[in-house]
């Protein structure tokens, strides 16, 4: 099976900031590119932080309201230190979180819920910035044809990978929901064929409908 890499999929061409640009500079940058965030990359191009609209509003927030009505939050340390900030290194959040060109969408996925970011710069083994990739990019993947997974299934999973012909597992695929049919001779292999569809890029879901004609499942290793 082929799965699109963070290659494939991350916008190349970064606006970027430099750790010395100052706050009125990056909002202009943000806007001038309509984008809601930048990494920000030392001298030799490597990212050492992103910086985005939430860490520039800390600045707004930290304000006193002119009415009255809303008190100052409450801030750590850090978050005031941010807030005060005046240069892109002062307001971002660092370390970057990155990812390789070579990592697949879950991959890249995982690492986004793992560290709580909506982006990822994309780095060269030397870490310098080759594109970022964003959860948007990410789910691009779920606009696959119907077509193109059900081609996928029955030529790389069913066929090359499970040693099935058509006849014995049929492939349904709307709206990137897969399901099953058909027959297979063990009851063991229906787990291993709906898990290998699940992995497919584009598949919302697998529901599967498949008979067996042997229960192999309390088989021991060396039983008849």
């Amino acid at each position: 099976m082929q799965h699109r890499t963070v290659a494939e999929l991350m916008t190349r061409g970064v606006v970027r900031a430099r750790r010395d640009m100052q706050f009125k500079e990056i909002v202009r940058l943000l806007a001038d590119n309509d984008v809601t965030a930048v990494p920000v990359v030392d001298d030799l191009d490597r990212p050492v932080g992103v910086v985005s609209e939430a860490d520039l509003l800390r600045k707004s927030a930290d304000q006193a309201d002119p009415s009255g009505r809303a008190p100052l939050p409450h801030l750590e340390a850090w978050e005031r230190a941010k807030a005060e900030g005046s240069r892109a290194e002062e307001l971002m959040s660092a370390p970057a979180v990155c990812a390789r060109p070579e990592w697949s969408v879950v991959e890249a996925a995982r690492m986004m819920e793992s560290r709580h970011v909506k982006r990822l710069p994309v780095v060269d083994e030397a870490d310098r910035l080759l594109g970022i990739v964003s959860r948007g990019d990410l789910l691009r993947i779920f606009l696959r044809r119907d077509d193109a997974i059900r081609d996928e299934i029955t030529d790389d999973v069913l066929r090359r990978t499970m040693g099935l012909g058509p006849s014995e597992v049929t492939v349904d695929v709307r709206e990137g929901q897969v399901s099953l049919g058909g027959s297979v001779e063990f009851g063991s292999l229906i787990p291993v064929i709906e898990r290998l569809c699940r992995s497919v890029d584009g598949v919302v879901s697998v529901t599967g409908h498949i008979a067996h004609r042997t229960d192999d499942a309390r088989r021991s290793p060396g039983g008849p």
